[in-house]
This record gives C-alpha cells, structure tokens and sequence, in this order.
C-alpha cells in the first residue's frame, strides 16, 4: 500500500503550526477589541442548508464545490464551504438572541476546488459577523477591523469595496433580462482576475445580447479616484435599487475618508460569488506577493438569516472572512525567519532527572515554555538538539552546582553562559529574549 495525502488538504508540522496559532491569536484580539464575542458551529449541515437559494445558490461555485455526504438514515448532508451559513442557521434557531449579535468564529471549511498557492480544499476561516444592523454603520466597522488586522500582522494589503444593488443598477442599466442578472454578476466578478476576453467568450456562451455584452464591458472597466466613480455611476442609476445602492456607497465611503489613501478602494465589477449577498461586498488582496488569492472577503446578507428563521422575522447582517491559508502563506513568505518550537528552555539533567523535573515544574509555574531530555542523550547531542530547534536557553542542572543552588544557563543565541540561582532563571529569560 502506498500512502498518499489527499488532494488539496495539508499536514500542519510545528514550524507551520506556530505560524497559524499565533495568526488566529492575533485575529482574536482584534476581533474582541471591537467587541465581537466568540461562536463554534459544526462542520456538518444538512445539504438542503448549505444549498438553500440564499445560502451557495445554484450558480455559484460554491454549490459546485460542496462535499457531500450521507448519514446511515441516508440523510444527505454536506460540509460546509463557509461559516456565514452555519452562522446564519445558529441564529434562526435561537430567536431570542438580543440584537445585534457580535460574534466571530475561526474554523474549518471545505471546498471541492481547484488547487493553488493560497487555495485548498480544506482550509480554515476566520469570521466575524454583525446580525441585526441594518445601516452600512456596521459596514464601515468591518472595513476599519480588516485594516486594524492587516496592520497587527504587518500585511501591506488593501480593500476592494462595492455594492450588488449598483451592481443589479447597472445590469438594468445595460439591458440585461432579470432572470439573467445574477448569472452575469457572476461572470463580472471574473474579469479583474482573468481579463475582458474570457468574460467576454463566457457571456457569449451565456446568450447575452452582442450590444449588451460591449455595454457591460465598457461600463466594468471604468477607472478613477473613488470620487470620480461614484459621480459616473449617478447617471447609469436609473433604477430604484441602483439608487439605493449608490446612496449606500456614498454613505460608507462618507464613514472612511479618514483611512489612509490606497487602503480601501471602489471596484464596480466586485460582486463576491455567493448569490446571498444583498449589498455592500468587500475583498482584502495583498500588494506586491505572490499570494494572489484575496485573504478577506464578505459583504451585507439582509435575507438570508431570515430564510432559515420559522418566526419570518427578518435579520439584516454583515460579515467578514480572513482566509487564515493564504495569510500564512504570505506570513511565511515574507518572514525568513521559521520558529520551530514554542519551548523557551531546554533543561539538560546530568544525572539529576527527577531534580529537574522539580524545577522544571517550578518554571511552568512561573510561565515558561520548557522541555527537558526525557531520553538521557550526551550534553554534545542536547545542545545539537536545542540548537536545530532553535531553543533560545539551555540549563544545565549537574549535581554539583545543584548542591550550591546554582544552574548554568547557556543562551544559544549569543553563546553566553551564567551561573544562577532557580530564583534567577525567569528573569533571566524573559529579560534576554526581548
């Protein structure tokens, strides 16, 4: 038998492991500094959730990349793509939740897709979401959290911004039929990412009128400063839902004015490919990396909460997602400098096991990382072993020097070594390691 990892899904060593545990506690901070609680739904749905007209929709990618699967009372079920769906599904059956809910939840999420760097089949999200807020007030919050979280993890990035109902304007605008107007958001969103000539063809195959098609196009590359795009859409509005759109966009971008120019743009083609977004969308996309995937993404969800709920109630909502795989990518390739282990000192016992365990106990009491040779190897191969890992300390706990109520420390970085007392030793290392 030969064992093979499948497709698209990754084993996580140390190295990577510290990466990602350090990622999502940073995430969380800023998350909880802005007053979002967290959540944990499960991987498993029922299909009928994760397909539901509001949840991945018939068009989307998404519906196509759905693992599915079956229980032995052949119910089908189905791993979730996404935490917005679980979430929203969390709140239609606990009605009485006060409003709004703040919540953020980091998990797995599974898509049957194509491979590349940054993009996996199983992969981890970081949510955080505002349900019963209908105002682009909650919108303008999220905006300014994604650019508190790129600048907490050093990430030179930026915001992509719009809104479907410029997005539905525009489509009237253009004279696209009603029942096609979702299909060819769809194919909109694509021609950043892969140009005219394919969205061109794949409206071609969609049936689109040939005038249509040159309208939508001259429309969706339209380029300016986010002052001058909104003053060209105005005209193009001349449908009710595209007014209110742009009457959205204005508001938000009216919240924003203070943020750094370059962070948060205006992207009329931005359309986000789950069909239950209903207004304001957004995209996070690093500068100048070879991770091209975005590393957020989201946007409002007014009807889709309110699908799941029995009582019709209705619960507007908003959401980000931090796609934690290709943040750490970029984390690693930006950062040369690979920790291999957490520990922050590594006790060398010489013949004195069961005395080091005591102070090893003593230090992770204290708060301290700290491993100790459980496999009696020489001091030639401990220190061999604490300098791949790149344990910053060792300590040598031999008995003579016990007797004295001594310990040598070694610090593997700089090669200096001091006698100290058990006292000594956190402070030592934590005034070192700075």
């Amino acid at each position: 038998m030969t064992v093979e990892m499948a497709k698209g899904v990754r084993d996580f060593p140390p190295e990577d492991k510290i990466i990602r545990s350090e990622l999502i506690s940073r995430l969380q901070d800023v998350f909880e500094s802005y007053g979002f609680s967290p959540l944990e739904t499960p991987s498993i749905e029922r299909l009928d959730t994760l397909t539901a007209k509001f949840a991945a929709g018939n068009e989307s990618d998404a519906a196509r990349e759905i693992f599915k699967l079956s229980d032995q009372g052949n119910r089908e079920l189905g791993l979730r793509f996404d935490l917005t769906v679980p979430f929203s599904r969390f709140i239609a059956l606990n009605p009485n939740l006060k409003m709004p809910f703040k919540r953020y939840e980091i998990g797995r999420v599974f898509r049957d897709g194509p491979i590349k760097l940054g993009r996996y089949r199983e992969f981890w999200q970081c949510d955080v979401d505002v349900a019963g807020v209908s105002s682009v007030k909650a919108e303008s919050e999220l905006l300014l959290l994604a650019i508190e979280a790129f600048k907490k993890l050093n990430l030179d990035a930026y915001l992509e911004v719009n809104n479907r109902k410029v997005l539905f304007g525009l489509m009237d605008y253009c004279n696209i039929p009603p029942e096609k107007r979702e299909t060819v958001i769809i194919t909109i969103d694509k021609i950043t990412k892969y140009g005219e000539d394919v969205v061109r063809k794949e409206l071609v195959d969609k049936f689109i009128d040939k005038h249509s098609i040159e309208k939508l196009l001259e429309v969706f590359t339209l380029r300016g400063s986010i002052d001058e795009m909104l003053d060209a859409l105005t005209p193009m509005m001349t449908s009710d839902i595209g007014v209110e759109g742009l009457k959205e966009l204005k508001e938000l971008f009216s919240y924003l004015k203070f943020v750094e120019h370059g962070k948060i743009i205006l992207n009329i083609s931005l359309a986000r490919g789950l069909g239950y977004y209903t207004g304001t969308v957004f995209e996070g996309f690093l500068k100048n990396s070879k991770v091209t995937s975005s590393i957020c993404g989201g946007g409002r969800y007014d009807n889709m909460i309110g699908m799941y709920a029995s009582n019709n109630r209705q619960y507007p909502a908003v959401g980000i997602s931090f796609g934690l795989e290709p943040i750490t990518d970029a984390l690693k390739l930006s950062s040369p400098e690979i920790k291999k282990t957490v520990t922050e000192i590594y006790i060398i016992p010489i013949q004195t096991f069961k005395e080091s365990l005591v102070i090893a106990t003593t230090l992770r009491e204290a708060g301290l990382n700290v491993d100790l040779d459980l496999m009696e190897k020489g001091i030639s191969k401990n220190l061999d072993y604490a300098n791949t890992l790149k344990i910053p300390f060792v300590a040598f706990v031999g008995e003579t020097k016990l007797k004295e109520q001594k310990i040598k420390i070694k610090n593997m970085i700089t090669g200096n070594e001091r006698l100290v007392s058990l006292d000594e030793v956190y402070d030592l290392v934590v005034n070192e390691r700075k």
